[in-house]
């Protein structure tokens, strides 16, 4: 597609997108993933990165703040599943497990529903590390609309 001269990217449109679709990839939250973060948002919670405070809770290593689960979700939705150009409108996130920093996890999305009434995907994720399931989520998409759409 043509925008303003430049050849932009744009993702699959509704109806390009097939219910049971997927796209998996792995991420490994590194100590500097985590101190952007804290950075970025001020967030000074000592579970993150405190280790007098990890070691009174019993645990060995800091927990992943939980945006940057978020994060890789939304990414990955939009560079890949539907792609550039979309939308996320609504995302329930479980996390059934603590995710640690160093973690190499799975990421697993699948298309499970495509409402073309309403121009939306639902898309099933399950966030596995060393084969058990620690997150989950369910995340409504807008895709990209088609060229013949764009003003």
């Amino acid at each position: 597609m043509k925008l303003q001269n430049q050849d932009i990217k744009v993702g699959k449109t509704i109806d390009e997108l097939v219910e049971g679709e997927t796209f998996s990839l792995s991420e490994t939250i590194k100590n500097r993933d985590i101190l952007l973060y804290l950075g970025l948002t001020n967030d000074d919670n000592p579970l993150y990165l405190q280790y007098d405070y990890i070691k009174e809770l019993g645990l060995t290593k800091p927990v992943v703040p939980t945006a940057l689960i978020f994060g890789i979700i939304t990414s990955t939705i939009n560079k890949h599943l539907p792609g550039p150009g979309s939308h996320v409108v609504n995302v329930n996130l479980n996390l059934i497990e603590k995710i640690f920093r160093n973690d190499l996890l799975s990421f697993n999305f699948e298309i499970i529903k495509i409402d073309t009434n309403k121009d939306l995907v639902t898309i099933n994720i399950e966030i596995v590390r060393n084969d058990e399931r620690v997150a989950d989520a369910i995340v409504l998409v807008q895709p990209p609309l088609p060229e013949s759409e764009l003003g």
